[in-house]
């Protein structure tokens, strides 16, 4: 088990968090993932869609995720009818929907793409953070993962805000998690990996075809999303190229886990090991 503070203040055992993809993380991947030990979320719809995911999901506690600037109060209000773990909130600033979520008494995660966003975070009063980066980031494109995640850190820290900060962008496996760790994150949010889970709402032939796909293998879109060569409908982040079968969420995070635990623990023994060797 990798104990971090998101672990132990949502009571995990796996310090992974489900992204609320819209049309795959429905209600059975989400309470898969809450079972396992990590935390589901739904991804949203039509109303009636979302109704027919929390029920779904069963009795197993689980959030939701929502476009911000799509979000209207009343969609709110219906989804805080129902028993919720945390609610995320992406692309969009969340501060005119904090207060009905800090009423209900349910946790606010905020996405984040740069600074301005954890500013917009913190003055939401958000108890998690997603420093939501790129693989690759560039002049005209979104910040890296890799250096999003530690400035994030560094702010959060230097500005004194006690909030759990979540890495997300590019992480598909064990080593993504153990990176994350690494640069102050205290879980992470992953998506693709994800979208090959038995659980899943995809199609026989979109798991196949996920299977079969690289980072090469995948292309921008006007909107910046990444979506398999042979089928545009199917956004797919750069990672799908480390995704090597398809297992139910169980699986998944009891794997990634015990792999990040050992690269973790391994490296701090090459480390002090190479420390203690100087002259």
């Amino acid at each position: 088990m990798i104990d971090t503070r998101l672990t132990r203040a949502l009571g995990l055992t796996c310090p992974v968090v489900l992204a609320p993809m819209a049309g795959v993380a429905g209600g059975q991947l989400a309470a898969a993932v809450s079972e396992a030990g990590g935390l589901g979320l739904i991804g949203t719809g039509t109303s009636d869609w979302t109704e027919t995911q929390f029920t779904e999901s069963g009795r197993e506690a689980i959030g939701i995720g929502f476009v911000t600037s799509q979000l209207t109060e009343d969609v709110l209000k219906q989804a805080l009818t129902h028993r919720l773990r945390a609610i995320y909130l992406a692309h969009g600033d969340p501060r005119p929907f904090a207060s009905m979520i800090h009423a209900a008494k349910v946790r606010l995660i905020c996405q984040v793409q740069d600074l301005s966003d954890a500013r917009l975070a913190v003055e939401a009063g958000a108890q998690v953070v997603v420093a939501q980066g790129a693989a690759a980031g560039g002049p005209s494109g979104p910040r890296s993962t890799l250096s999003l995640v530690p400035e994030v850190a560094d702010y959060l820290h230097h500005a004194d805000h006690d909030m759990l900060l979540l890495a997300a962008g590019g992480i598909a496996d064990a080593r993504g998690l153990a990176a994350a760790i690494v640069m102050g994150a205290d879980g992470v949010v992953m998506g693709t990996r994800f979208r090959a889970a038995k659980e899943a709402l995809v199609t026989p032939a979109q798991s196949e075809a996920i299977l079969a796909a690289t980072g090469d293998s995948t292309l921008r879109t006007d909107t910046g999303h990444r979506v398999l060569e042979q089928d545009r409908a199917t956004e797919l982040g750069e990672a799908a190229g480390l995704i090597q079968s398809v297992q139910t969420a169980d699986e998944i995070l009891t794997t990634l886990s015990a792999k990040a635990e050992r690269l973790l623990t391994h490296a701090q023994r090459t480390v002090i090991s190479k420390t203690a060797r100087r002259p």
